[in-house]
């Protein structure tokens, strides 16, 4: 039900201990999206459960002062979590003395009344953009808003000081790679503006969802872990990147003898923004080249 796990965050140029919550709701009011399966893992358990597991995460806190809370959906809509719960759990934060706050949320739930709970905090709010092109946002990922929906909310917040976190993801289906890479690119540009902190999101094979059918047909690959580098040379400002399932078919993968090297690199890179990490070599590299190359033409992978 709640799923709990420490990592290391960014925080004023330092490297700081963060605890990561995802707790169970009713889910994503959209969930329409190509790629996401999240929603499978939602349950209308109630608010006496969900106040439970809110205050489990208070419980494992420990000396991290630094908060994530993610619902697989957005924190700001109300139908997931209510205006007395979020009210409810804020007040727990101020007592644990969380001095960083990191959601999610959909634009459509970003208001500057719901913002206000949050005065006192320095609160992170990661929108899934996915690409700043409104024609691949509607027609190859299905996300259901558009540029300027994100454009709107991410001037919300920074109206009341707080920081956008942007999701931009590698490789939509129905994009070959060249045209992935030159799209993410692109989009980085576009965002920046709006944006504190980009935050590369690889695609990787979720169950139930039309990507997955796509991959079962030999229809989609997962983006190389070569793009992903390229992408992450390219952007300018403060960018991370987290490859879930990095080196395995489902996730963004390589030939899989450099795949662990390129995807602690990556992480590494999301904490120190030390771009010579990324100058990394292998065999492979040539056939990726060569994908970006006939892949235009195929419109197929050719390379599993």
């Amino acid at each position: 039900m709640l799923k709990l796990w420490r990592e290391r965050e960014r925080y004023r140029g330092k490297i700081e201990d963060c605890l990561t919550a995802i707790i169970t709701t009713r889910g994503c009011s959209w969930r329409k999206c190509y790629m996401c399966g999240y929603w499978s893992e939602s349950r209308d358990l109630g608010e006496d459960a969900l106040k439970e597991q809110m205050d489990r995460i208070f419980e494992k806190l420990g000396d991290a002062r630094i908060l994530k809370i993610f619902t697989s959906g957005s924190f700001l809509d109300e139908k997931e979590i209510s205006a007395e719960l979020r009210t409810h759990f804020l007040d727990r934060c101020r007592e644990a003395g969380i001095k960083k706050l990191i959601i999610e949320s959909r634009p459509e739930f970003i208001e500057s009344e719901r913002l206000g709970d949050f005065r006192g905090f320095e609160l992170e709010v990661g929108i899934g953009l996915e690409t700043a092109n409104d024609f691949i946002r509607e027609n190859c990922i299905n996300k259901g808003f558009s540029f300027s929906d994100f454009v709107r909310a991410a001037e919300v917040l920074k109206r009341r000081g707080f920081r956008v976190k942007c999701y931009l993801l590698l490789k939509p289906p129905f994009l070959s790679e060249r045209e992935a890479i030159e799209d993410l690119i692109e989009s980085a540009g576009k965002v920046r503006r709006y944006a504190d902190v980009i935050s590369l999101n690889l695609m990787n094979i979720q169950k139930g969802t039309i990507v997955e059918k796509l991959w079962d047909r030999g229809l989609y690959r997962p983006p190389w872990l070569w793009s992903a580098l390229l992408v992450l040379k390219n952007i300018s400002g403060e960018t991370i990147c987290d490859p879930v399932a990095g080196g395995k078919i489902r996730g963004p993968h390589n030939c899989g003898k450099c795949d662990r090297e390129i995807v602690s690199a990556i992480r590494l890179f999301s904490l120190t923004q030390d771009k010579s990490l990324l100058e990394i070599d292998c065999e492979c590299k040539k056939v990726w080249l060569e994908a970006l190359k006939l892949e235009d033409y195929s419109r197929v992978p050719l390379f599993r």
